[in-house]
C-alpha cells in the first residue's frame, strides 16, 4: 500500500503518537508514578524513532563472510544506532529503577504521590 500510508509514513506517525502521550502525561498529570509511565512512554518513542531512521530496505547485518571481494557499503545497514539505542533501553531501565525507588521514599515519607498535595506538604 503505497502513497500517504507507507511502512516508513506509518513509523513515524505511531512515534508521534508515542512522543504527544508521554508528553502530555508528563505536563497534564498531578500522580509521579503517572509521569513517570509517561517519561517511560516518551523514552520508547525516542527509540522507535531512532530505529525507524536507521532502517534500510534491501540492507543486510554488516557481517562479510567472502575475502578478497569488493565491499558494497550500501548493501549493509549502519549497527550504530542499533547500539546507541540499546544503551539508551539501559539507560532507561535504571533510570525508571532509581525513580521508583525515589517515589516509594516520597511516599513512606510523606504519605501521598499527588505532586500538588507534596508541594502543599512541603511548604508547610
Amino acid at each position: 500500500m503505497e502513497g500517504l500510508w507507507s511502512v516508513g509514513t506509518a513509523q513515524y506517525f505511531l512515534t508521534t503518537v508515542l512522543l504527544m502521550v508521554g508528553l502530555y502525561g508528563i505536563v497534564a498529570r498531578q500522580h509521579l508514578l503517572r509521569k513517570l509511565m509517561a517519561m517511560n512512554i516518551l523514552q520508547v518513542a525516542v527509540i522507535v524513532f531512532f530505529i525507524a531512521l536507521s532502517a534500510k530496505s534491501g540492507a543486510t547485518v554488516p557481517v562479510v563472510i567472502e575475502d578478497g571481494l569488493e565491499i558494497n557499503v550500501a548493501s549493509y545497514v549502519n549497527p550504530l544506532p542499533h547500539a546507541l539505542m540499546l544503551t539508551a533501553i539501559v539507560v532507561s531501565v535504571s533510570t525508571t529503577g532509581v525513580a521508583l525507588a525515589l517515589l516509594i521514599r516520597i511516599r513512606r515519607r510523606y504519605g501521598t504521590l499527588s505532586e500538588t498535595m507534596l508541594l502543599a506538604k512541603l511548604r508547610e
